[in-house]
C-alpha cells in the first residue's frame, strides 16, 4: 500500500501553492473506493489502532488518550496516501478529558451569564488548551432546546429559548474557530444535534420526537440556521426519529434545508452508530449493506463510530445500490476540511512545550473563575445575604472580617464533591477510561475548599456531609446492549443515615450560619441517563428538614445538572443559590457570592417546575388552552426563565419607542431608564420580549428578542438603548414558510419573562 516518498512529493495534492479544490481533486482520483470509504468513517481510538488506521482507513478518530494521538499518526504514514487523520472528542465546557485541562461550567451554567462574550472567551480558551494535545475538533455547542427538564442532557443545552440559544452558540463556535481554520489554535466547531432531538416523549434519552416540519422551523431549527451563519464547519445529526424517519436519513432535513436552503457546505457526522443503530435498533434497515446505502444518500458526510459502514458501503457500490458519486461527494467535503486545516503540511500532533504554557494556564484560570461568578443564580434572599465582609477583600483574596468572628458549617453531599461540580463530560463522568479518579483534585475549589480559602481569617469553617444522594448498580437487563456496546449501570437513590445526619445537626447548632450544598450527581446526567422524576434524590430533603430546625440560617446552594423540584423545605431558606455545574472554580464563586465580594448577576436560562406534571414548563408557551391552570396545581412556573435577584434594587422607568410604525426591513429602536435604588453595584440583565399580537396561526405568548448587560452605580441612572430588527418579529406560518406579518405587537422590557412589573409600548410593522 504504500508509495514510493518521491511519488507523494510529486503529487499535485501534497502541494500547497495549489487551490484547496484542485488538490482535493488530485487527491480523490488517486483513491481506491476502500480508501474512499475508510475516509468517511470515525472511529472509537481505544479500539485495535492498527485495525483502524491500517485496515479500516478511517478518516477520523475520537477518544484518542494522549499516546495514541502520537501512535495513531505514525501508522498513517505507514498508509498509501498518508492523509492525515481528522482528530476529535467531546471537548464539551473545556478539554474534559485531558489531565490539568480548564474545566468551565457546563453550558447551561454558562448560559446563566447571558453573555455571549464571556462564552466566545471560554470557547476560545478551549480551543487554544485543545489544539495543543493535537485534537482539531470538539463536539460542541449543543445548540438543542430543552422542553422536558426529566430529559437527561439538560446540561449540556443552553436552556430554552432558541434566541438566548442561538447569540451562544454563535459566540462559542467564533471561539473555537478563532480567525479561522488556518489559525494553528482554532478548532472545529461542531452544531450539535440536528435537529429536534431534545423534543422526547416523557423526557427519554433519544426517543421519537414527536415534532412537525412546521414546529421544526418555528422553534428548533433557527438556532442551527445562526450556526451555519456564523461559519459553523460541521454538524452533528441527533439519535432520533421524526415521523418515522432516523434523522440519519432524513433527505429533506440534511439536504433539502440543511445544504439546499440555507447554503451548508461543511461536513455532517453522525451521532454513535446512528447508522448500525438503523439495524439494530430502530429496525429500519435490514442490514448494513442496506444502511451504508441510506446513510449516504441522505447526505451524511462521516459515520461515527460504525465500523461495519466499511464492508457495507462498499458492499453496496459494488450491488449497484449506491452510486459511487455520493461518496466521492462526502469525502470531497471531508479532505477540502482537512486541506483548510492545513493538516497536509501540518498534521497538529500533541506540542509538549505549547502544552505546558496553556493548559489549565492562569490566564484561563481568570476567565474561569469569572465564568463560574457570572453564572450564580441567586434565587431568593430573606435578607440574610451577603454575610457580613460586605464588598471588603483584602489582598490575599479573602473577605475581610467587619465583627465579630463567625463559623460557618459547610454541609450536604456536594459541598466537597469534585465530580459533581464538574458535571458530565468531564474527567470521571464515565465517558473515557485513561482519568478513572477525575482531573486532579487540587485543581477544583469545591464550595467547602472556596469557604476555606476565601472566608475572614478569624472565622472558622466547618464540615459535615450530611447525607448521600445515591449510587450506581448493575442494570438487569444485562452488561451489554445488543451491538455490544457496555450498558451503563442504574442509579439507586439513598436511604437515609441517622449517624451523618445527626452529625451534620450537631455541626450546624454549633455555626452561625449553614451553606447546604445539595442537588444531583454525574450518575443523574447525560445520555441514557433520564429521570423519571425531578425531586432531589436521597437523603437530602430530609437533611435540610433537620438544618432548618436548628433555627440556624441556612443558605442553600444548588450544585445541579438541571433544575430540581424544590420541597417547602428548601424553598422555607434563608437563601436560595442556583449554580447548576460551574466548573473547577465554582466553590471559590460561590464562597465569593455569599460573602458578598462579589455581586449576583447570573439569570435563569430555564424555567424551573413545581412539580414534574408540569413538564413542559417553558416560558414561551403557544397560546390558546381552557384555563391558566390544573384542576389541582398552577401551572406557574416556580422559577421562570430570565429570573435571578441581585444585592441591590433596579427600577425601570420611562420606556419609549422612537418610531411607532417600521417598515418588515427596519429596526424599532427604544429606550429604557434604568436606576440603581439599592447601595451595591448591579449588572443588569434588560430582557427585551415581543408579542405579535394577533396572528394568522398560533404563536408564543411572547418571545426573547433581544437582550443587553448594563453596569449601574449605587444612585446612578442610566438610559439604555434598544433595538429590534422588524424581521426577527417573525412566525412559521401554516404554509411553513418564516415571514413577518404586519400589525400591530407590544415591545416588552423588564427583568424577566414573568416580570409583574414589566414596561409595555406597542410598534406596528407595516406592510
Amino acid at each position: 500500500m504504500n508509495a514510493p516518498q518521491s511519488e507523494l512529493r510529486t503529487a499535485p495534492y501534497t502541494n500547497p501553492a495549489l487551490p484547496i479544490p484542485e488538490r482535493v481533486e488530485d487527491l480523490l482520483s488517486s483513491m481506491t473506493l476502500e480508501e474512499k470509504v475508510g475516509q468517511m468513517l470515525q472511529l472509537d481510538a481505544r479500539g485495535d489502532l492498527e485495525d483502524l488506521v491500517l485496515g479500516k482507513l478511517a478518516g477520523s478518530l475520537l477518544h484518542a488518550s494522549p499516546e495514541r494521538i502520537v501512535e495513531a499518526r505514525k501508522l498513517v504514514l505507514t498508509t498509501r496516501l498518508q492523509i492525515p487523520l481528522l482528530m476529535a472528542d467531546d471537548c464539551i465546557h473545556g478539554h474534559s478529558f485531558w489531565p490539568g485541562a480548564t474545566i468551565f461550567p457546563t453550558q447551561l451554567g454558562m448560559a446563566s451569564t447571558w453573555d455571549p462574550a464571556l462564552v466566545e472567551q471560554g470557547a476560545r480558551a478551549t480551543a487554544v488548551e485543545v489544539a495543543s494535545t493535537g485534537l482539531h475538533w470538539t463536539f460542541s455547542p449543543v445548540l438543542c432546546i430543552s422542553r422536558d427538564l426529566r430529559w437527561g442532557r439538560v446540561n449540556e443545552t443552553f436552556g430554552e429559548d432558541p434566541h438566548l440559544i442561538g447569540a451562544l452558540g454563535k459566540a462559542m463556535i467564533r471561539g473555537y474557530q478563532g480567525d479561522g481554520l488556518t489559525d494553528p489554535t482554532a478548532i472545529l466547531a461542531t452544531a450539535k444535534h440536528f435537529a429536534g432531538y431534545s423534543e422526547t416523549q416523557g423526557g427519554r434519552d433519544a426517543s421519537e420526537a414527536d415534532i412537525s416540519r412546521r414546529k421544526l422551523r418555528s422553534w428548533f431549527l433557527p438556532p442551527f440556521q445562526e450556526a451555519v451563519e456564523a461559519g459553523c464547519r460541521t454538524f452533528m445529526l441527533g439519535y432520533q426519529a421524526i415521523d418515522g424517519i432516523p434523522v440519519t436519513a432524513n433527505k429533506w432535513l440534511l439536504n433539502d434545508v440543511l445544504k439546499e436552503e440555507w447554503g451548508f457546505t461543511g461536513t455532517l457526522v453522525t451521532d454513535w452508530d446512528n447508522v448500525g443503530r438503523m439495524v439494530w435498533e430502530q429496525k429500519v434497515c435490514e442490514d448494513h449493506v442496506h444502511a451504508a446505502t441510506v446513510a449516504v444518500e441522505a447526505g451524511n458526510d462521516l459515520v461515527m463510530t460504525t465500523p461495519q459502514f466499511f464492508e457495507g458501503a462498499q458492499e453496496a457500490v459494488k450491488r449497484g445500490d449506491l452510486d459511487e458519486s455520493l461518496i466521492d461527494d462526502a469525502v470531497r467535503r471531508l479532505l477540502t476540511l482537512k486541506f483548510e486545516l492545513g493538516l497536509f503540511e501540518d498534521p497538529r500532533i500533541p506540542d509538549a512545550t505549547q502544552q505546558a504554557k496553556v493548559i489549565g494556564s492562569a490566564e484561563h484560570a481568570t476567565i474561569n473563575l469569572e465564568m463560574a461568578r457570572r453564572s450564580l443564580v441567586l434565587l431568593s434572599n430573606d435578607g440574610t445575604l451577603p454575610l457580613d465582609g460586605g464588598l471588603n477583600a483584602s489582598d490575599t483574596g479573602r473577605a475581610e472580617a467587619t465583627g465579630a468572628p463567625m463559623t460557618i458549617a459547610v454541609i450536604g453531599p456536594n459541598a466537597n464533591d469534585p465530580h459533581a461540580q464538574l458535571g458530565d463530560w468531564a474527567g470521571a463522568s464515565g465517558q473515557i477510561n485513561w482519568l478513572p479518579d477525575g482531573h486532579p483534585r487540587h485543581l477544583t475549589s469545591t464550595v467547602l475548599d472556596g469557604f476555606r480559602a476565601v472566608a475572614p481569617a478569624n472565622w472558622t469553617v466547618t464540615h459535615a456531609r450530611g447525607a448521600n444522594i445515591g449510587h450506581l448498580v448493575p442494570d438487569p437487563a444485562g452488561a451489554t446492549y445488543a451491538d455490544g456496546q457496555p450498558r451503563p449501570p442504574m442509579f439507586l437513590a439513598a436511604g437515609t443515615d441517622e449517624a451523618m445526619l445527626q452529625d451534620a445537626v450537631n455541626t450546624a447548632r454549633n455555626a452561625d450560619y449553614v451553606v447546604a450544598v445539595i442537588g444531583d450527581t454525574v450518575a443523574l446526567a447525560g445520555e441514557t441517563k433520564s429521570t423519571a422524576t425531578l425531586e432531589l434524590q436521597g437523603g437530602q430533603i430530609e437533611l435540610v428538614e433537620r438544618l432548618l430546625e436548628t433555627g440556624v440560617p441556612v443558605i442553600v446552594v444548588l450544585i445541579q445538572s438541571k433544575p430540581s423540584v424544590l420541597p417547602q423545605a428548601v424553598l422555607n431558606a434563608a437563601a436560595i443559590i442556583e449554580a447548576f455545574n460551574p466548573g473547577m472554580k465554582g466553590g471559590q464563586a460561590v464562597a465569593e457570592l455569599i460573602l458578598g465580594l462579589i455581586e449576583p448577576t447570573g439569570r435563569l436560562p430555564i424555567s424551573f417546575a413545581r412539580h414534574a406534571g408540569q413538564l413542559p414548563i417553558y416560558y414561551n408557551q403557544i397560546r390558546g388552552q381552557h384555563g391558566d391552570r390544573y384542576a389541582d396545581l398552577s401551572q406557574d412556573p416556580l422559577f421562570a426563565f430570565g429570573e435571578g435577584l441581585s444585592y441591590t434594587t433596579v427600577d425601570y422607568t420611562n420606556l419609549r419607542i422612537l418610531s411607532e410604525n417600521i417598515t418588515a426591513d427596519g429596526q424599532v429602536q427604544a429606550t429604557v431608564t434604568l436606576t440603581n435604588t439599592g447601595i451595591r453595584p448591579a449588572l443588569e440583565t434588560v430582557q427585551v420580549y415581543v408579542a405579535d399580537i394577533v396572528t394568522s396561526v398560533t404563536w408564543a405568548e411572547r418571545e426573547l428578542k433581544s437582550f443587553t448587560q448594563v453596569q449601574i452605580m449605587p444612585g446612578q441612572s442610566v438610559e439604555v438603548d434598544l433595538s429590534v430588527p422588524a424581521r426577527s418579529c417573525s412566525l412559521v406560518d401554516q404554509h411553513g414558510h418564516r415571514i413577518v406579518e404586519p400589525g400591530a405587537f407590544d415591545l416588552l422590557v423588564g427583568r424577566h419573562s414573568r416580570d409583574p412589573l414589566i414596561l409595555s409600548a406597542q410598534f406596528r410593522i407595516t406592510a
